[in-house]
């Protein structure tokens, strides 16, 4: 698959302790990502954060949240992005959805290169 030059990238902001049916929401959505086929996507997690609710989340260790702010980003076409973006807005109905138009300089497997 090549997706190099123009295409989007997904920002899903969320809580670690998210659930979807029960299983940790950031990683069920990226179980669906792969699932629909999606290119690309990596999920971070924040050392310190605050959402919608404005409550400081932070993974100091005198004030060791247990809800630490979660990052999913996914690359792909904006073909890709639109069209599995109502199915994450579905699974995800808290917390921060963007998109971002992006230039794919280089798109390829691990341990293809030289």
């Amino acid at each position: 698959m090549n997706i190099t030059g123009r295409g989007k990238m997904l920002k899903i902001y969320l809580g670690e302790t998210e659930k979807w049916h029960g299983k940790t929401l950031y990683h069920q959505v990226v179980m669906k990502l792969r699932e629909e086929g999606l290119a690309w996507a990596t999920v971070y997690r924040g050392i310190l954060g605050y959402g919608a609710d404005k409550v400081i989340h932070s993974a100091k260790i005198l004030d060791l949240s247990a809800d630490l702010p979660m990052v999913i980003d996914v690359i792909d076409s904006e073909e890709n992005i639109m069209k599995v973006l109502p199915v994450i807005r579905e699974m995800v109905p808290r917390g921060l959805i963007i998109v971002v138009d992006i230039d794919i300089v280089q798109y390829g497997p691990y341990g293809t290169g030289s």
